[in-house]
This record gives C-alpha cells, structure tokens and sequence, in this order.
C-alpha cells in the first residue's frame, strides 16, 4: 500500500507524539520523586518565606522592573530619534552609546552605576539610593536594545505617512508626534513587552549593589533564605514568582502578534 504525503506527514506527526510522551514517562517513573520532594518541595521552608516573598521581595523585583523600563524606554526614544536625525553628531553619539550598552554586561553597568558614579562625583549621589541605581543601572542598558526597536517600528511607518503631514502644513516634529510615533509605537508594542521580560530577570543582578531587608529582590531573598534553611526550596519558590510575572506578560506579547497580524 502506497502511502501519500499527507498521510505519511500525520505518521510521521503521531510518532513524534508518542515517543515524546513516552520519554515524559519514562523520566517521571525513574526520577526519585522522594528525594526531590525533600530537596526542592519542602513546605514548611517553602511556608517560611511568605509573606515577605510576595511583600517585599516581589515588589521590589515588579518595583524595579517598571522604573528601570520607564527610563530606558524615555532614553531610549531620544536615542532612536537622535540615530534618525540628519545631524551627524547625533547620529555618532547614539550610535557609540547603542553599540557600547549593548556590549556592556548589566552587571557590569550596574556596578559602575552603584560605585563608580559615587566615587566620580563624592558630592552627589542618585536620588533614590538603590532604586534609583537600579532605575539607571537597568534602564541604561535597556535604552540601547530599545532604541533600535523603536527605530525600526518609525521606519517601518510608510513615508507617505509624514510627507502627507507636512503636506498638510505640519511641522517636522509635530508630524512625528502626531502621526508617526503613535504608529510606530502600535509596531512595536510586542517586543517592547519581550524587554520588560528580560528586565524582569536582570533584576536579579541587583544584589551588587548591596541591598538591605526592605530593598531586597526575589533572587537575593531565596539565596538567603536557603543558606538559612540550607534547602534549595527557596529558589523553586522565586522561580515560581518570576513566573506569576512572566507568563502573563508572555501571554500578553502573543496577544499583541495576533492582533498585529490581523490589523496588517
């Protein structure tokens, strides 16, 4: 019996299948599910970490997640439009910045935001103390992933678009704010969501600065956590709450694609 492509692809799917479900059964039938549950699913350590994980640790890490994105998405919309401009310096200037934080490690630039601007200028510190180290620290090398996302979505914004505006007796920067930022920003809404994901994560390189039992993240809390419970529930119980900000945002991004591609 001959069999066609579309049959031989649904075999060929269906096996797939099978040989994944099995490997799921065979890794969940050989595991020691006795001496995980005593390592990583403890419930009286797991117990012993709320409500600070939630009120104190969770905040702080969602806390600096939306500043540390706020700053970077403001620079980073002056650097985009700072790379358009017909002016050369500009141009330079956004560029090297882009290139330089994109290369730079963030807990390098955390670093040298916490201690290298103190020691640069003793008279004045961040306002904020570690928040708004972090605020810079984070946002400056966000910035430079998202000023070339802006960039792209304002180039990806018919020309047509702005010369009619100007046809229309519309100033330059008018025509941008009016007509080509707002639909560039609709282009760019997805992956704009992807770098809060990604802040999200890099808040757990905020420990460099030395944070304190009120500034505290959900990483630097379960690493202390299990040093005194000597258990490693406690980062199981983290990676659950980054998921509780993760997956929704996930969700939301995938949302953002479909109706994007409806709309196009």
């Amino acid at each position: 019996m001959t069999l066609t492509p579309r049959r031989r692809r649904r075999i060929i799917r269906v096996a797939g299948y099978v040989v994944f479900a099995l490997a799921i059964v065979g890794f969940i039938a050989a595991a020691d599910w006795g001496r995980l549950s005593d390592a990583f699913f403890r419930s009286d350590v797991a117990g012993s970490m709320f409500p600070e994980a939630i009120t104190v640790a969770l905040r702080n890490t969602i806390l600096y997640t939306l500043l540390a994105f706020v700053f970077g998405l403001t620079l980073g919309l002056v650097l985009a439009l700072m790379r358009l401009s017909s002016i050369l310096p500009y141009r330079w200037f956004a560029t090297a910045y882009i290139e330089l934080f994109r290369g730079l490690p963030s807990l390098l630039v955390l670093f040298m935001v916490g201690y290298g601007v103190p020691l640069a200028f003793p008279d004045r510190e961040i306002p904020g103390g570690v928040y708004g180290s972090v605020t810079v620290g984070l946002g400056l090398t966000a910035a430079a992933y998202m000023a070339e996302t802006i960039r792209a979505g304002i180039q990806a914004v018919p020309k047509g678009q702005l010369e009619a505006a100007r046809t229309l007796g519309m100033s330059h920067p008018r025509a941008m704010i009016s007509i080509v930022l707002p639909q560039a920003f609709r282009i760019v809404i997805p992956p704009l969501t992807n770098e809060i994901i990604l802040l999200t994560k890099d808040t757990s390189l905020v420990y460099v600065l030395g944070v304190t039992s009120t500034t505290i993240e959900l990483t630097k809390f379960a690493g202390d956590t299990l040093n005194t419970k000597v258990n490693p529930t406690p980062l199981v119980v983290a990676g659950l709450l980054y998921l509780v900000i993760t997956l929704p945002l996930s969700q939301l991004v995938r949302g953002l694609e479909r109706r994007a591609a409806r709309e196009r």
